[in-house]
């Protein structure tokens, strides 16, 4: 049994999210509230630009297989961390603490929480660029005024942590799914229904090894940080399910959207479709309640990061500051760049979400006290992620298996093999 969350004897709340202590039981969240937002979380537009390469590359048949099987394995992933995360009430920076050690652990803040200010600057700047090709801008300074107006918003709605996330998705989450399900029956007219659908031939080519990969590559870096929400779960079974219901399918039917739309119209972005539909303004709708909600939580997560990174107890000054920076970024022209650096250390971040996983069924499964003396660094457990991440790197390089799934099993063995053999005991 794990031990219980419960925050410290006459300890003032400074931050309602908790972000480096566990999330108590009266702060816990039912499982439609924690459902909602993960849904939310990835109900994500640019995950369509990944079904679009599907598209190109398989039949319908084919497509589907792909799918359900990345899904499978993403989902899985994520709802084991998801469990463990409710389990203990921590976010995933903070639970490494207690694999990688209390200086350790700042490997993983920096890895979680650069990374999603990058992503945050991409989607900034994601937002500008089509909000100018919708509307015909040539000025710049109109394209820097929406990026900057778009990230004030979403950075308010961080930093009201949990609460602003959860309003966020619950309003536009229904809207996106009703429009996306509208236009891909559009989709399935202009071929001619189902029938005509499986009859569209592609015209470019993929293994199944790297269509598994981008599938799987899609989510597995923001879910390595899924503890980041299923922490506020009443129970380890409403986290696991609610991580497959955002993960397997939420973001399953993303990427089919995005496929069908690559096999109907050319596109793989449901905001290109809309407009080539003449439909501006339904266009800018699903691009801003989407990428809102999406970056909102992008937000929170380097939020917590910082938190952790800084051991402060607060994440608002740490969602503002990263929040600037992903600004500075998207004016500069940074979703341009960066896209190819994100997805290179989307190899290197799953293998930290292995050795939580296999550390914890290891040595953790009775809880993960507060208090507990740490060591700065758990060599063995950091050796273990450096070589599983080494490994992924060689399978990316090698085209060798589904580099994420290779970096992800790795560690957890690893991480597990030398909990029980006593490798990193605990300090007393």
């Amino acid at each position: 049994m794990t031990a219980p969350v419960t925050a410290p004897a006459g300890e003032a709340v400074v931050d309602p999210d908790y972000p480096v202590t566990p999330v108590p039981a009266h702060a816990r969240k039912s499982f439609l509230s924690l459902a909602v937002v993960l849904l939310g979380f990835t109900v994500f537009t640019p995950t369509m630009l990944a079904g679009a390469q599907l598209g190109s590359a398989f039949a319908l048949g084919e497509l589907l297989r792909v799918i359900l099987l990345g899904s499978l394995i993403l989902g899985t992933y994520v709802a084991v961390l998801g469990w463990i995360g409710a389990n203990t009430g921590l976010t995933t920076v903070v639970m490494a603490r207690y694999v990688l050690g209390n200086r350790g652990s700042k490997l993983g803040s920096i890895l979680l929480g650069g990374t999603q200010i990058g992503w945050y600057g991409v989607v900034i700047g994601t937002i500008g660029d089509l909000t100018a090709q919708a509307f015909s801008w040539e000025s710049g300074a109109a394209k820097a005024a929406v990026m900057i107006l778009t990230s004030i918003l979403m950075c308010l709605t961080a930093c009201y942590g949990y609460r602003g996330m959860y309003w966020v998705s619950a309003i536009s989450t229904p809207l996106i799914l009703i429009l996306a399900f509208w236009v891909l029956l559009r989709s399935l007219d202009e071929v001619g229904g189902w029938s005509g659908l499986a009859d569209v031939r592609p015209d470019g080519s993929m293994t199944m090894a790297v269509a598994i990969t981008t599938v799987v590559g899609t989510f597995v870096s923001a879910g390595t940080q899924a503890p980041n929400w299923t922490r506020f779960a009443r129970s380890g079974s409403q986290a696991l399910v609610a991580c497959v219901i955002g993960f397997l399918i939420g973001n399953g039917l993303m990427i089919f959207f995005g496929a069908t739309g690559a096999m109907t119209f050319g596109q793989g972005d449901f905001v290109l479709v809309l407009y080539d539909l003449g439909l501006v303004v339904w266009g800018l709708v699903l691009l801003f309640g989407n990428l809102w909600k999406s970056n909102a939580d992008t937000a929170y997560a380097f939020g917590v990061a910082g938190a952790e990174l800084f051991e402060k107890p607060r994440k608002t000054p740490f969602v503002v500051g990263g929040s600037v920076i992903g600004t500075v970024l998207a004016l500069v022209g940074v979703q341009n760049h960066l896209v190819d650096y994100l997805v290179l250390l989307g190899v290197f971040i799953p293998p930290l979400g292995g050795v939580i996983i296999g550390d914890y069924f290891a040595r953790w499964r009775g809880g993960m006290p507060e208090g507990e003396r740490l060591p700065a660094l758990n060599v063995p457990n950091i050796a273990v992620y450096a070589v599983a991440s080494g490994l992924a790197w060689i399978a990316k390089e090698t085209e060798f298996g589904v580099p994420p799934v290779n970096g992800v099993v790795v560690a957890a063995i690893g991480a597990y093999a030398v909990g029980r053999a006593g490798l990193n005991r605990r300090l007393t």
